[in-house]
């Protein structure tokens, strides 16, 4: 007798060495649900044409392809490529990859951009390893989001595999910076840091929502796959809320 579950397919870059393990341990108590990982190759965050073309839809569809082969009830592309690429660039991928494997598909920026509306935040700070150049990017393609920046921080590193070496108390100091601007809800932007663990503390420290993009793909992609998002809900406020669809 088959056993009923829901699989969820992550399509992660190359060098991310903490949205697997972490998603893994975010389901470690959840016995009807598992994910599936398939990767392509993305070494670096920068601006310049080459690093750029790392996420040309052409290398990003076959990693979907395989883990259409696992049957999974849905897709996300486990990274936020199209904060500083724009937001259309995830939706058009979206759509091919539903296309191509018939199953729904979301992305970590179209996941985060949802989880503040459905939280109803207004003061909205992203918290980011990236450059001065990615971060300002970010900001402008946010606020063509209507979600404008009300405050930042990010540390500079280009190196993507650097951002997955950064410690938690890094992370946590620059959430309760942009805290201390006001911001009701700070968004961790980037699948290789690792904050998922820090936001349920955080949040109750602070009394703001912590969106870590890791923790808010996987609230998206099980709520896309029909899961029960609440029996994660000792990760976070986003845990207790449900998309709003538009």
């Amino acid at each position: 007798m088959s056993v009923l579950r829901k699989r969820l397919g992550m399509i992660t870059p190359s060098s991310n060495s903490v949205l697997e393990p972490v998603t893994s341990a975010m389901l470690h108590d959840v016995t009807d649900v598992t994910a599936h990982f398939s990767r392509f190759r993305v070494t670096e965050i920068a601006l310049d044409a080459a690093a750029l073309s790392q996420f040309d839809v052409s290398v990003m569809l076959p990693a979907a392809d395989l883990l259409a082969d696992a049957k999974v009830d849905a897709v996300a592309w486990n990274g936020t490529s199209a904060s500083w690429l724009g937001i259309d660039r995830d939706r058009s991928l979206c759509k091919a990859i539903t296309a191509r494997t018939n199953v729904p598909a979301t992305t970590s920026t179209l996941a985060c951009i949802e989880a503040v509306r459905a939280l109803g935040a207004k003061r909205v700070a992203l918290v980011s390893p990236y450059t001065d150049d990615v971060q300002r990017r970010i900001g402008n393609v946010w606020a063509g989001e209507g979600i404008a920046p009300h405050a930042e921080r990010h540390l500079g590193l280009r190196d993507n595999f650097s951002f997955g070496e950064v410690a938690p108390a890094d992370i946590a100091d620059m959430v309760r910076a942009v805290a201390a601007q006001g911001a009701d809800a700070a968004v961790i932007l980037c699948t290789n840091l690792d904050g998922a663990a820090l936001a349920p503390a955080l949040e109750r420290e602070l009394d703001i929502a912590v969106l870590d993009s890791v923790a808010v793909t996987l609230w998206r992609t099980l709520g896309l796959a029909g899961g029960d998002i609440t029996a994660l809900a000792s990760w976070g406020r986003i845990f207790q809320t449900s998309a709003m669809m538009r």
